[in-house]
Formats: structure tokens, sequence, C-alpha cells
């Protein structure tokens, strides 16, 4: 089977999710193209109440469901204080980190609906009168956000219709390039909807009929800790969260590989479904490795934190700099299709 066929498909897919604005809590547009890309393929999909999309790809055998996660919700910012000198402070959403947002174009969301452009600086940006820009630690208190409007005051700015709690949404600035990779911000987890995607068009391509029941549940609030606990189809017996791959100094995994996940902060995966995972790669030929990420936790936590008795698992395509400006191949979203393929059917 010609896996590779695949590859410029699910990176289409993924760059156009990446250019939906969708920090977690604000992921109603991005749930409206997600599920109406898994109508096109002929699979059955619903919005849930927390703007999630669980869709069903197949299987005869409803008491033995798999339940496959992904997020497509990211991290953001938003509005805490309109200062008086009309810049915004802003606070996370997520593990949004201020080292990582300096110097980025962003849009601020009103909850009127308006849209305007901005820039996140250092306060007091220029070097030319800061003698102190070397020395100062980026943090949420000394990056602001500039409106890209003739603002000078607080009142300005609210006469705008930007106030406190409106979302600021960075732009992912997405590349992909010649030889395969893809560069963008929020490649975590919407290059693993992408993947999914691809599942659903081979499995349709094929004719492939599931013998298992399998779901496929894209969630909204995995960055901030409770995509997953809800929403588990009845008679699901697993869940196999597809979430990046992390890539690193004392890991295995590269940006070409599927990274299959025995450990992470919230302690191993299940033995079995972490062996069959492994085997399903060997099986495929997918380019594999194993690794134990230090400081990551995913939406099967949430999952099992809140009563389900699901065996678990966790793969992903490997992703270099998570959580800032993030690079991936499209080798390892090829890798991590075969995985699948091989592990369910």
């Amino acid at each position: 089977m010609d896996f590779e066929k695949y590859g410029a498909y699910i990176l289409e897919e993924t760059a156009a999710l990446l250019a939906i604005d969708s920090p977690s809590g604000m992921t109603h547009k991005a749930a409206e193209h997600v599920a109406a890309r898994f109508a096109a393929l002929g699979y059955p999909s619903e919005i849930t109440r927390k703007n999630g999309v669980l869709v069903q790809l197949g299987g005869e055998d409803i008491d033995n469901g798999l339940l496959l996660e992904v997020h497509m919700d990211t991290l953001g910012g938003m509005v805490v204080q309109v200062k008086p000198n009309g810049r915004l402070k802003i606070t996370n959403i997520g593990g949004l980190n201020a080292n990582n947002v300096e110097t980025e174009n962003c849009r601020v969301m009103t909850r009127g609906g308006d849209v305007y452009e901005g820039v996140a600086q250092l306060c007091n940006a220029s070097i030319h009168v800061n003698g102190e820009y070397n020395d100062t630690k980026r943090t949420f208190d000394t990056i602001e956000v500039l409106l890209d409007e003739n603002v000078k005051s607080a009142e300005d700015v609210k006469k705008l219709g930007v106030n406190v709690g409106d979302y600021v949404c960075f732009d992912p600035r997405v590349r992909i390039t010649k030889s395969g990779y893809i560069k963008s911000r929020f490649l975590d987890d919407k290059l693993s909807v992408g993947i999914l995607l691809g599942y659903a068009k081979y499995l349709k391509d094929e004719g492939i009929a599931l013998g298992r029941a399998v779901y496929a549940h894209i969630t909204s609030y995995e960055e901030v800790g409770h995509g997953g606990c809800t929403n588990v189809p009845a008679g699901v017996t697993e869940a196999i969260v597809v979430d990046m791959g992390c890539v690193g100094e004392g890991l295995e995994c590269d940006e070409h590989m599927v990274s299959i996940c025995a450990k992470d902060r919230s302690g191993p995966f299940d033995y079995d479904v972490t062996n069959g995972l492994i085997a399903a790669a060997k099986k495929m030929g997918a380019n594999y490795a194993v690794d134990v990420y230090p400081f990551y936790s995913s939406d099967v936590a949430t999952t099992l934190r809140a009563g389900y008795d699901v065996k678990h698992g966790l793969i992903g395509a490997g992703v270099y700099a998570s959580h800032g400006y993030e690079r991936s191949h499209v080798d390892g979203a090829v890798a991590t299709l075969k995985v699948l393929a091989g592990y369910i059917e």
C-alpha cells in the first residue's frame, strides 16, 4: 500500500485548519470546519456541547470500540488589562510562553465580533532607548500587545470595543517547504487532525470495512486540561491519543518519525497497547521511536481521570520546538498514518 500518496493531503488539510484561530474555548469555527471535512469524506460527525467533534469511522463490534483522541484547540492569550497608555496586558491560555510571542503578530478578537491586528512586544522595546533590554526577563508582565490602531489611552481602546476578556490569537506563520517540512505554530495538535483526515480518506479510498467500532474525538480543551474527559461513546474499551511526538535532547524521535510514547508525566501507558503499536510500526515499515516524555500530558489522561475504564496509548508525528514555532515533516505524518492503519486493521 502506497501510504506516501496521502502525505500532501495531510499537509493541505493541516494548513487549512491552521488558518482558523482556535485557542481553547474559542473553537467553534474550527469545529464547523473539521466536521465538514469529515462529512465530505462520508463520515457522520457531530459537534459536542464543548465544541469538540465526534466522528464515527465505522466498524461493527460496538462492544469493543476504539476511540482516537486528537485536539484542535491551541495556545493563545486573553486581554487581562487595558493599560492607561492604550497597550494591552495579556494572560496566557494553556502553556503559551512569553519568550515565544515577543515580536509576533496577533489578532484581538472582540466579544462584539470585530478583529484588530496587533503585535506582541517587550515593554519599552526600542533597543536604542532601553538599556536593560537584554537583561529583562520575558514574562506576561513585561510583554504587551500594541494594537495597530491610533490609540493612546485606555479610553481610545475601549471605544474600539476592545475589553478585558477578549481573545488574542497569534499568527501561526504556516510554511510548507519543497523538502516536505511543515513549520507553524500549533502543529500541536492540528497536524494530528490532518493525519486523522488522511486516515479517514484512506479508509474510504480502499473501501476498508473495520471490524471493531472506531470513533474519533477532536477535542477543544486539551491545552487547558479537560479535553478528553467527556464524549467517550458507549462500548469503547480503548483510547489512543494521536498528539505530537516530542523531539529534543535525550529522546530518540525526530521529525521524520512517529513517536510511540511509553510514559509521560501522568504515568506509563498500557503495556499491551504500547506493544501493539510497536508491532504495528514494525509490520507497516514505519520509521518509529519509543520515548518517555518528561513534561507532557494528553487528552487520554483526562479520560482516565474522568473514570473511564479503558486501555490507553499515545503516538504522534515528531514535532520540534513544542509550544513555540514548531516543525515537523511529511515523513512523520505518513509514519503515524501507517501505525494507525496497521494497529486498527
